[in-house]
């Protein structure tokens, strides 16, 4: 059984405090905080504050994102039924206000995790001095212990920014050590919006200095390469063009010296150079995902035991089925028709980034006895049945889908197709005696991998005047594409079968056979380079295929300033394809983050003002 460092449960550490609401602790007994003054303590508290990234109670707030990357950005539909869960569906139909419920528990758990962080930094400096004369793996045990707790810190901040602007308060020790309840404002004495990039950008940069390379044990922690990845995301986002009005300023040169960095020296905590794992299926595999050299860092996940905290990443109600395999789960989380049929490629193995997929057969339509029909004549990226589930193709080791009962909840809100990144193997299970299996997995959730780093790459090169340059990169990341395919299986037996369906590989220049459906992969020409546009237009949609369901979508589109066009096409095509609930939704030109939530700002008696875009 793996190792894993970061979801033991710390009850005596719960017991000393929790955040409730927006940065309101609420002390509760059992132990002090001199009961933690001990290098073990402060161990406890340590691996209490890495916990928080497990803490999936509430899918609205899980480290997924899958309620904002993937509904909002319209590569999943929230799935279940219409009237179940209606924050979610206002999300998912851009009708949402700043009363949304999801928008308010995802800021409380965020500034939670800023908490436990900030506690760390505050236990730890209580006895810095006995803490500084403790080894640790390259630098004292103090130093290694701030910086994790400054990654910690800049992190959950973060995870504020990228939803709700930079405009936002950035609570430090300090401050919640002077009151138990820091009002911290995000706009200064004269009125004016505090962007909170560079003091992110500070915490970051303390962890990417003082982190050692590798950890020899407990390899769930962060490492010095894991804090440079995020140290350069934070940058890139704030050198990314929103709408003008989010404090943003351009670093992208910085980006690129430093990607560079961690693409010529990085390596995860197993000592292996950071590398693409040799086939995209493997990243998606329990027991084989952890250590691939692509997870730059990772959520651990187990499968085994009784606590769904460490084996659902999106809680366990969230992804199961509604019964088709006897597992229970509500039905939700449904990849898109513009998903699924962006993966449509054409006779050069290349996606139709001019949109004219949208022209095409609906790879799945009912026949005349309402029975899904899959046409898997037509060529697809070999990516497309790793991330999503179709009928009439194998789903896992588990079935293959021929019919809507047990599979699909409502397919008139939820379309034909099905999530499969997060599922697990049948033969995963075990004996684990969680009831909703198809929500538990030992897949590590990827936070951040290699190919985001190499895509990031190539964006910085793209936006630094070398669009040339970027083709490397991104064809480095689609060529993995045709290392692998799903085989054909036989419904009755799953066993591998024969199939008149290939993988045509354009890039090696082979055709492999019995396939499940009819693959087929290209690498850009030289030309789609020649100029910014062009280049930008390539990344963009390598990174919508290859990031598929991994909860980046809505934010990669605001940031790109892009949002408006893709997400009000993206509902006039689901509303063609038979999901009426979009008929009348359209994504606004302002809206490049979500609105504070209306409760945190009563709560702050005006330190707190809504950001620019929902004045």
């Amino acid at each position: 059984m793996k190792k894993i460092f970061i979801y033991s449960a710390i009850t005596a550490l719960l017991a000393l405090g929790s955040c409730s609401d927006l940065l309101e602790i609420n002390p509760v007994g059992k132990l002090s905080e001199p009961d933690f003054q001990t290098k073990e303590g402060v161990n406890q508290l340590i691996t209490g504050m890495y916990a928080k990234m497990h803490d999936n109670s509430y899918f609205e707030a899980t480290l997924s994102n899958y309620a904002y990357g993937d509904v909002m950005g319209g590569s999943a539909n929230k799935g279940s039924n219409y009237t179940d869960q209606p924050d979610f569906t206002s999300l998912e139909c851009y009708t949402f206000t700043t009363d949304n419920g999801y928008l308010n528990t995802k800021w409380k758990k965020c500034y939670n995790g800023v908490f436990f962080a900030n506690n760390v930094i505050k236990v730890a400096g209580t006895i810095k001095e006995s803490l500084s004369a403790e080894s640790g793996q390259s630098k004292d045990f103090y130093t290694e212990t701030l910086a994790q707790a400054r990654f910690f810190r800049a992190f959950w901040h973060f995870e504020v920014v990228k939803l709700f602007g930079a405009a936002v308060p950035y609570v430090d020790d300090v401050a919640m050590m002077e009151n138990v309840n820091p009002q911290v404002s995000n706009v200064d004495e004269s009125g004016n919006y505090i962007f909170i990039w560079d003091k992110i950008i500070e915490d970051f940069q303390y962890a990417y200095d003082n982190l050692p390379d590798t950890w020899s044990t407990e390899k769930g922690r962060v490492n010095k390469w894991a804090a440079g990845a995020f140290l350069a995301k934070v940058k890139m986002y704030q050198s990314s063009p929103y709408n003008g009005k989010n404090g943003t300023q351009d670093r992208w040169a910085e980006v690129k010296s430093l990607l560079e960095e961690i693409i010529t020296n990085g390596k995860d905590n197993n000592g292996t150079k950071f590398r693409l794992a040799d086939t995209y299926e493997e990243l998606y595999t329990a027991g084989e995902s952890d250590w691939t050299g692509e997870s730059v860092f990772d959520i651990q996940m187990a499968i085994t035991g009784t606590v769904g905290e460490t084996s659902c990443i999106n809680g366990t109600s969230h992804i199961g089925f509604s019964g088709a395999l006897g597992t229970g789960g509500w039905g939700f989380y449904q990849p898109s028709y513009d998903l699924v049929n962006s993966h449509i490629v054409d006779e050069n193995g290349l996606p139709k980034m001019d949109g004219s997929y949208k022209n095409d057969p609906i790879i799945t339509v009912p026949d005349e006895d309402n029975v899904p029909h899959t046409d898997l004549t037509i060529y697809t990226d070999p990516r497309l049945d790793y991330s999503t589930g179709r009928f009439n193709t194998p789903f896992l080791d588990w079935a293959v889908p021929m019919t809507i009962d047990g599979w699909i909840r409502e397919v008139t809100n939820g379309g034909y197709y099905l999530n499969k990144k997060n599922i697990p193997k049948k033969a995963d299970k075990g004996s684990t005696s969680i009831t909703t299996i198809t929500a538990s997995s030992a897949k590590n959730f990827h936070l951040i991998r290699y190919a985001d780093v190499l895509l990031w790459y190539a964006e910085a090169l793209i936006e630094t005047g070398n669009p040339q340059g970027a083709e490397t990169y991104i064809n480095q990341v689609r060529a993995r594409a045709a290392n692998c395919y799903v085989k054909a299986a036989d419904p009755k037996t799953m066993e591998e079968t024969t199939s008149s369906y290939v993988l045509d590989d354009k890039i090696n220049g082979k055709k492999e056979l019995n396939a499940a459906g009819n693959y087929r992969v290209g690498l850009y020409p030289s030309s789609q380079f020649a100029t910014k546009e062009k280049a930008l237009q390539a990344l963009h949609f390598e990174r919508k295929i290859e990031m598929a369901l991994e909860g980046h979508r809505w934010y990669d589109l605001v940031r790109w300033n892009i949002a408006t066009e893709e997400l009000t096409a993206f509902c006039k095509y689901e509303t063609v394809c038979g999901l009426s609930k979009y008929a009348n939704s359209s994504y606004k030109a302002n809206w490049t983050t979500l609105p504070i939530p209306l409760n945190e700002i009563q709560k702050m008696n005006g330190l707190l003002v809504q950001n620019e875009n929902w004045k």
